[in-house]
């Protein structure tokens, strides 16, 4: 999974850090930081993570890639 800018399909930036996996369970689990708020780390099941969700008739995904750190950080200089 790259790291960078997802939105949610609600509208909102996300920052994923990586994936992580449960030490239990050996799950991968997408770990990411709103881009609002308090901006805390929260983690979330790569596979609900990278699903899609059902918004007004049609099939959208959860998160969609906005873009790399890199050119996040291009855009910022």
């Amino acid at each position: 999974m790259k790291q960078g800018r997802y939105r949610h399909y609600k509208g909102r930036d996300y920052i994923v850090i990586g994936v992580a996996r449960h030490s239990e369970t050996d799950e991968a689990l997408v770990v990411y930081r709103p881009e609002y708020g308090e901006r805390g780390l929260w983690v979330r099941p790569l596979e609900m993570f990278t699903e899609t969700v059902e918004v007004n008739g049609q099939h959208v995904p959860r998160f969609q890639f906005v873009q790399t750190d890199e050119e996040r950080h291009l855009a910022d200089d």
